[in-house]
């Protein structure tokens, strides 16, 4: 074989590799934002028992900082995987697979922004500024509410445990199809897991 077209096939075979993992940056912000979930969850869980202190009000900061975050981070995924084509499903999972994976992946993305923009808007409406690191302020983006307030503790409750289910259920049917149907799905996502074959 002549040696551009050596090259050429070593090109387009290292790239069909390649096509089957997600990238490297959208790699990484998958397993930061799951680490932040899970951390937001352990600390909401944790600090709504605390007694009124300030240590309490330092908890409550960081819970915020890491909401915030995650918005963020999650908007930089949705804008990378905008522009950047996920590998594509194995061939042997079912067309009604294909879908609800689909809508999974929608509410997931939905929830993972609703629930840190519930919290902003619950702490608009108690009246608590949201300070970013202690460095930027979020504006207020509703009045001063008791009633909101109080309603928005409902739904940010109610949004998290969704999100959890959800997560839930993601993690569930990425290890079914690891070791079950022993496809590539969760090997497109973890660095170096090779399929189980």
């Amino acid at each position: 074989m002549p040696e551009h077209a050596l090259e050429s096939h070593r090109s387009h075979g290292g790239h069909r590799a390649r096509l089957r993992r997600y990238s490297g940056v959208a790699i990484a912000l998958h397993w930061l934002v799951a680490v932040l979930i899970l951390g937001s969850f352990v600390v909401g869980t944790y600090m709504v028992n605390l007694d009124l202190s300030p240590w309490k009000l330092k908890v409550y900061s960081w819970h915020k900082w890491t909401g915030v975050t995650i918005f963020l981070l999650v908007a930089v995924r949705l804008a990378w995987r905008v522009t950047h084509r996920p590998p594509d499903l194995p061939a042997t999972i079912p067309e009604w697979q294909r879908h609800a994976a689909a809508i999974a992946h929608t509410i997931l993305y939905l929830l993972m922004l609703a629930v840190p923009l519930s919290g902003w808007v619950m702490s608009s409406a108690g009246g608590f500024p949201v300070v970013y690191f202690g460095v930027f302020q979020l504006p207020h983006i509703v009045a001063k509410d008791k009633e909101l307030f109080e309603l928005m503790k409902s739904v940010h409750f109610a949004l998290n445990k969704a999100l959890l289910a959800v997560v839930v259920l993601h993690v569930a049917a990425a290890v079914k199809h690891h070791y079950v149907d022993r496809d590539d799905v969760l090997a497109r996502m973890v660095p170096y897991l090779k399929p189980r074959r």
